[in-house]
């Protein structure tokens, strides 16, 4: 391994100690002082080499060299918020090898005093995680326009800071507009164990997953839970209970991995030992590769919602939702990254996403190139999170590749 390789891995295992938690993980939810920790840490790193670092009205950290006056931007970026109690890999390592990509290319311009097509740049995109505000993927979603910059701002956590008050208490809500950009690539985690399973260095993403991701609000009457009669309760945990239940029962009806589903968060009211839940908010997301399987399971999911609400004697209210369709990554890019994986002899497959990426946003404005490394073991969101260092070594030097093709043009139309 050389001595770049070994800064790079030094950089990313130093950031690693940034909000660290007791089982070798991270907790750096956005807006959070771990977040601000590591977005000063990020911009010391960029400026010393020259890049201009700014920060958006939405909090999405910019840091761009200009090295041909007036052209374009290859942006090459993921996220560094993280989940509570998260592994160290997720979106961290796609920000810190988009850093040291940049950091190797801007050198061998300037040694060779040649100056590519495009200019260069490293984005750390607001509250990829979606874990402290919600939806997730809320910075590069104000960034190509799918979400309302306001509406975004006037978010509020479950303690009620909104996402302004939490930008501007760690300094990252700014005034930057967004650059002119040519492309963008991101490299990540895969979260799954089939790279792993296959002997697969390089994953090339050729197209997400469909998801439909709901907040339900479950609707009861709160009561006392030792003197109320059962039949007289309209217990709100019950009927959200029978929601989870539901998710997984609904899931377990189609072929083993055809639809994946989940409740990842429930909010229940008033919270006490001996008072019936009157109001439960609950988070419950479906995903497929196959649209029609997707649409079936929410016909299901919604048919099961109204018996429900007559079983539980509640009411189960639809509130926000996210959903995005399957769509494809340019396929010039994934033929672009096959190609610069053949030449550097890394073992490579294309393979779909299924978790939302920032890059999932981009490829709709913008050519746009996805990477995945191997997860030992498809462990994610867990504190156990690992991918070996080799192959972040060998994402880095894919990521610089492919980044390098980009910034001469590889894909301009």
């Amino acid at each position: 391994m050389n001595t770049d390789d070994r800064a790079f891995l030094d950089a990313f295992h130093q950031v690693g100690k940034i909000g660290a938690t007791g089982h070798g993980g991270v907790e750096r939810q956005a807006g959070s002082a771990a977040d601000g920790e590591q977005r000063r840490w990020l911009a010391d790193l960029l400026s010393a080499s020259g890049f201009a670092v700014n920060y958006d009205p939405i909090g999405n950290e910019f840091g761009l060299l200009e090295l041909t006056p007036g052209a374009p931007y290859v942006l090459v970026g993921s996220h560094l918020d993280s989940q509570p109690t998260a592994g160290r890999y997720d979106g961290a390592y796609g920000v810190i090898a988009a850093a040291y990509a940049v950091l190797r290319l801007a050198e061998k311009w300037r040694d060779s005093h040649v100056a590519p097509t495009y200019n260069i740049g490293v984005v750390n995109w607001f509250n990829e995680e979606g874990s402290r505000f919600k939806p997730s993927m809320m910075g590069s979603g104000v960034f190509t326009g799918k979400i309302d910059l306001t509406a975004a701002l006037d978010t509020t956590d479950p303690r009620g800071t909104t996402v302004r008050d939490a930008l501007d208490a760690i300094g990252c809500r700014g005034e930057y507009d967004a650059p002119n950009i040519a492309a963008y690539a991101e490299i990540h985690i895969e979260q799954g164990r089939g790279m792993e399973k296959e002997g697969v260095t390089i994953g090339l993403v050729h197209s997400n997953w469909a998801a439909n991701k709901y907040e339900f609000l479950v609707h009861g009457e709160q009561a006392h839970t030792g003197s109320t009669v059962i039949a007289d309760r309209k217990d709100a945990l019950l009927g959200a209970s029978m929601l989870v239940v539901a998710a997984r029962e609904i899931a377990d009806h189609f072929d083993d991995g055809v639809l994946h589903t989940s409740v990842g968060e429930l909010t229940v009211y008033p919270n006490s030992p001996v008072v019936v839940p009157s109001r439960v908010n609950l988070l419950l997301d479906l995903r497929s590769a196959d649209e029609d399987v997707l649409a079936e399971a929410d016909r299901m999911l919604h048919e099961r919602i109204a018996k429900i609400q007559v079983s539980a004697n509640v009411q189960i209210e639809r509130g926000s939702a996210h959903c995005w369709p399957v769509t494809p990554y340019q396929p010039e890019g994934v033929q672009l990254a096959a190609s610069v994986a053949a030449d550097l002899g890394l073992r490579h497959q294309e393979v779909m996403t299924l978790a939302g990426h920032d890059s999932t946003n981009m490829k709709d404005i913008v050519p746009t190139v996805m990477l995945f490394v191997p997860s030992v073991d498809g462990i994610s969101h867990n504190e156990q999170e690992l991918t070996h260092d080799e192959d972040l070594v060998a994402g880095l030097t894919m990521l610089t590749a492919v980044v390098e093709k980009l910034a001469d043009g590889a894909l301009k139309s």
